[in-house]
């Protein structure tokens, strides 16, 4: 068991166009928000839907292929490594963030556009 550390894979849909942004190293980083859904029935037999919202980063190639190829309601498989970190906004509350770090990606759904 000690290949499985902190690995994260997903399957979903694309909730907003990526944010994209080249920082002053040059270096490109992409961030998007994945819906994942789980499908269940109810103590009633009622099929419900239960949808979670993540939260991914993608650097360098990757973010360069997320650019070019991945928009809203596109279907993604990725793999990656969840993050938190900590930071304070401009009210000076302290927010906390949980991320998926991509380091694979795959298109799923077609094309699309």
């Amino acid at each position: 068991m000690g290949t499985l550390k902190n690995q994260v894979q997903l399957i979903g849909h694309v909730g907003q166009e990526p944010q994209v942004t080249v920082l002053e190293n040059g270096k490109k980083v992409a961030k998007i928000s994945l819906a994942t859904n789980e499908n269940y029935r109810d103590s009633k037999g009622e099929k419900q839907t239960n949808t979670d919202w993540h939260q991914l980063v993608a650097w360098g190639k990757i973010a360069s292929l997320i650019e070019e190829y991945v928009f809203t309601g596109k279907e993604i498989a990725v793999q990656g490594k969840l993050t938190s970190r900590s930071y304070e906004d401009k009210e000076g509350v302290k927010r906390y963030v949980t991320e998926v770090i991509v380091s694979e990606i795959l298109f799923l759904g077609g094309n699309g556009k």
